[in-house]
């Protein structure tokens, strides 16, 4: 089969289509003739030697994808051939076919293409560990998510929106961005390049009026971040973009306000989590999903052999939403 490989012998790694055997699906495995794939910052990190593959997962790129099942092992119960199926990768996304466990798979809403279905996965799934699992986030609560725009803030909007009623607040760099933000329902979205977010929200809301924060920025929000916290508040790390090493902290409001902090992946996790996650994410936002009350936020679609061009726009910080990649079967 065809597959997106990592080129290394020039100056800088790049992305070149090549041969590799296709994968053999095992008792409880799909194999899926690919349609489409998204993109994700661990595509990037992993292209330049900076993301480790987990252990057992393809080394070909590509974290989710969307496609209909060609062929299924002996064990599988949930899935029969020709089904249109998406999901959740350790990997091989970028290639013409994969292979993923039964229960990672979930049934393609008619409602949705395959482009549109390879861009849920990672940032839904993603969004929904944090936001649920990890931050508690209850009914009427107030979310501050930085980096609204991106696919996991895009994502986690509609989710705290649908799933809790939540009063959603975002950040974001550009004014496109924080219409995006708006427009799936954050309750004041804020460009931080032209206002200072903390002041914002005590103006809109007064203060300490946070109850989850899910960030990505890292080390430059820290100490704001803490001070907008709400009693008990919580805050939980998905990547530190914006740095890791914080020069001088005040920790009290650790104490004072009885705060958690917590950060989280999910490519590394295993199995049986990832199992769980995707069944708890089907249970309570499957309908939602179906309905079309909820749905991801594509910024552009590119043939697969652009894939260049497709990195190097999110590399350069262009996409609002998903960046998908398609015509693996042309």
């Amino acid at each position: 089969m065809k597959a997106l490989l990592i080129d290394n012998s020039g100056e800088d790694p790049i992305m070149v289509a090549g041969e590799v055997p296709a994968p053999k699906p095992s008792k409880h495995e799909l194999l899926v003739k690919v349609e489409a794939t998204a993109l994700n910052r661990a595509d990037l990190l992993q292209k330049i030697g900076k993301y480790p593959v987990p252990d057992g997962a393809s080394s070909i790129l590509g974290l989710e994808m969307a496609g209909r099942v060609e062929q299924v092992g002996d064990g599988v119960k949930k899935f029969s051939e020709g089904d249109a199926v998406f999901g959740l990768l350790p990997g091989g996304g970028y290639a013409q076919k994969c292979v993923i466990h039964e229960k990672m798979a979930m049934p393609l809403p008619g409602e949705l293409s395959f482009e549109e279905a390879a861009a849920v996965p990672e940032t839904f799934l993603t969004a929904y560990q944090a936001m649920f699992w990890l931050g508690a986030l209850r009914p009427k609560e107030t979310v501050l998510i930085h980096a609204g725009a991106s696919g996991v803030g895009t994502s986690a909007i509609q989710l705290a929106r649908e799933l809790r009623s939540a009063r959603i607040i975002t950040t974001a760099g550009t004014d496109q961005k924080n219409d995006i933000c708006k427009n799936l329902g954050s309750n004041l979205s804020i460009n931080y390049k032209k206002q200072d977010y903390s002041e914002s929200i005590e103006e809109a809301f007064g203060k300490d009026q946070v109850n989850l924060l899910i960030d990505f920025v890292g080390a430059p929000y820290w100490q704001k971040n803490l001070d907008l916290l709400a009693m008990d508040g919580r805050l939980v790390y998905l990547s530190f973009l914006g740095g890791t090493k914080v020069e001088s902290a005040n920790l009290v409001p650790l104490l004072r306000k009885r705060l958690t902090v917590m950060g989280s992946t999910l490519r590394n996790r295993n199995h049986d989590y990832k199992q769980r996650l995707t069944a708890d994410f089907w249970k309570d936002a499957g309908l939602a999903l179906q309905e079309g009350k909820i749905a991801p936020e594509i910024d552009s679609v590119f043939n697969w052999m652009e894939v260049e061009k497709a990195h190097s726009r999110m590399k350069n910080n262009q996409n609002a939403g998903k960046i998908v990649l398609t015509g693996m079967q042309d």
